[in-house]
């Protein structure tokens, strides 16, 4: 265990963006990082925690940091506390209209945005419950930039009204930013800055989870004990011990998943277009080409961008190629699986258990409450009829640490901007 003292010496107390920053730098370490003054403790890698001491320029800290990279942890810590605790930087107040706003956004956002002054985010954001598209553009008139996420429309037409109505900045609040015109907002001088990675553990937690769900049936097994049926006929799964997981994209979330198929005891084998090496040399997975790739694995797990070689990567030709028995899992996006293929081969019996978080034909289903209505949409219909497939709603991004990371990134993101830093990997081009 490492324990040390630090004595807060800003004007303005330990406020909201320092809070931020050091949970972010937390997260990205196994060693659990305790704070305390002398009457709060708050856990380091929560941001909203950390706030809650208060703590006010003269206040002692103590941090206690525990676990296997405890060394690691402790430099980025004190990095942290050299940096960004006693900066003193101020800037004008970047007004953001918020889109598509859903009580559990505005359990960061809220709190970071009452950060002003010097050093501080100086954000001033207005909450709209409707997405951004043709009829709501309007609504950003006045403001200096719009946040928007997977759901709203930035399409060329939309870019338009932003532009007429003196949007100079997009924040994704996302990774994806297929929703938006980058050649329109190129043309009329928009900048789009995006966020690269909030958490791929959640996403790739989340495959493994509906993935397991699909192929235990425990949507089922659920629903029966509820009835008092306790039988297991229509249960029957497979072990993922021993078989071979094909991960389709090993960027940060298809490395989680490997890492995660590999403690199973799976073989795994990897496609990717720009083939990582490092991940050969210890022993994590195999590359092997696309077509050998869809005929030997038992669990196909897609990770890959949505780009024109990618869309349709799983078709009536590659689904040919495919075992039997074979398990889809799919959180990246619908577009990389063609849909009527895929039903067409569910109607044929192919798959034992298809995941998918997200789908061709999702987008009016997205973040809505449709509880007490009939399902309209036909793609979304259709693959409810199928007892082997697991839908979910373009939740896997969702959790407590991934949402964190989205409004601090993105808080960043529109500081950055405001004062003309560097945006790094943010920027959309």
């Amino acid at each position: 265990m490492k324990k040390f003292t630090y004595v807060v010496s800003n004007p303005r107390g330990v406020h909201a963006r320092p809070c931020a920053l050091l949970a972010q730098c937390c997260t990205n370490f196994k060693s659990m990082v305790t704070v305390s003054t002398d009457e709060k403790t708050a856990s380091a890698r929560n941001v909203l925690e950390l706030m809650a001491l208060g703590a006010v320029k003269g206040d002692v800290l103590t941090f206690q940091i525990e676990g296997e990279d405890e060394e690691k942890t402790l430099e980025a810590i004190q990095e942290v506390l050299n940096k960004s605790f006693n900066e003193k930087k101020n800037s004008g107040i970047l007004k953001v209209a918020f889109f598509g706003t859903k009580d559990y956004d505005r359990i960061f956002f809220s709190e970071l945005e009452k950060d002003k002054g010097e050093g501080a985010y100086n954000v001033e954001i207005k909450y709209f419950s409707s997405n951004l598209g043709p009829e709501t553009a309007n609504l950003a008139k006045g403001y200096d930039a719009v946040c928007i996420f997977v759901n709203d429309d930035a399409s060329r037409p939309v870019v338009e009204q932003l532009h007429d109505n003196g949007i100079r900045l997009i924040l994704l609040r996302c990774a994806g930013f297929n929703n938006v015109d980058l050649d329109a907002a190129k043309e009329y001088g928009i900048t789009v800055l995006r966020v690269p990675a909030y958490s791929p553990y959640a996403v790739a937690e989340h495959a493994m989870a509906i993935l397991q769900e699909a192929n235990r049936h425990l949507h089922k097994a659920y629903n029966k004990v509820r009835d008092n049926n306790f039988a297991l006929s229509g249960l029957l799964g497979l072990d993922l011990h021993n078989k071979v997981a094909g991960i389709i994209g090993t960027g940060k979330i298809g490395i989680c998943m490997a890492r995660i198929c590999k403690g199973y005891g799976m073989t795994v084998l990897g496609w990717d277009a720009y083939p990582n090496q490092k991940l050969v040399d210890e022993g994590l997975l195999t590359y092997v080409d696309k077509e050998e790739l869809f005929q030997k694995a038992d669990l196909i797990s897609l990770h890959a961008p949505l780009f024109p070689s990618t869309y349709h990567i799983i078709n009536e030709k590659t689904i040919a190629m495919m075992k039997n028995s074979v398990m889809l899992v799919n959180t990246a996006r619908g577009g990389l699986v063609d849909t009527e293929a895929l039903i067409a081969a569910l109607k044929q019996g192919k798959f034992h258990a298809v995941a998918l978080d997200v789908y061709e034909g999702e987008d009016d289903n997205v973040y809505t409450d449709r509880s007490d209505e009939a399902i309209s949409e036909d793609i979304t219909a259709r693959l409810l009829m199928f007892p082997q497939v697991v839908l979910t709603s373009h939740q896997a991004f969702f959790t407590r640490e991934a949402m964190q990371a989205i409004a601090v990134v993105t808080m960043e993101n529109a500081r950055n901007f405001n004062e003309g830093n560097d945006y790094g990997d943010a920027e959309v081009k």
